[in-house]
């Protein structure tokens, strides 16, 4: 087994680092990775404060379900809403936001009725999506458990 003669560096110092590669690369980005809001909003606390559709999905779905709302797999599976069929059910998506399933949290806490209803609404009208019958924030109050 072979030693490494270069010290390991603290936990603090990677983290550090790696924010920083975070960072530096949030003036680029590829061409599918969705878009870039002139006024972007950043969540403070447990509950996000962005209220458009477009800023609640850039800011907080984009991270599982990427830009182009294709998915990913790696680490977890993050589906697909690219054109997604279970999308015409407008509760099944509120439900699905309110209550989490499988590796997604429940965002009933961290998001208003409002919130939730433009997110989902967004989802629904985007992404090769096309359903026009809008989600209200009453049908997410009717969800919530």
């Amino acid at each position: 087994m072979r030693r490494s003669s270069a010290k390991a560096l603290p936990h603090a110092a990677l983290a550090t680092i790696a924010l920083l590669v975070l960072l530096r690369g949030q003036g680029t980005r590829a061409e599918d990775d969705g878009p870039i809001l002139k006024n972007r909003t950043f969540s403070s606390g447990y509950r996000f404060v962005e209220m458009s559709g477009e800023e609640l999905y850039v800011n907080v779905c984009r991270g599982c379900h990427m830009g182009d709302a294709l998915g990913a797999t790696g680490a977890g599976a993050y589906p697909s809403l690219a054109s997604d069929r279970n999308l015409e059910a407008g509760g099944y998506a509120v439900d699905l936001v309110v209550n989490g399933r499988r590796g997604m949290p429940s965002f009933a806490d961290m998001m208003s009725d409002d919130q939730i209803a433009a997110v989902v609404n967004y989802l629904r009208t985007h992404f090769g999506n096309n359903y026009q019958d809008a989600v209200a924030p009453a049908d997410v109050h009717s969800a919530r458990r």
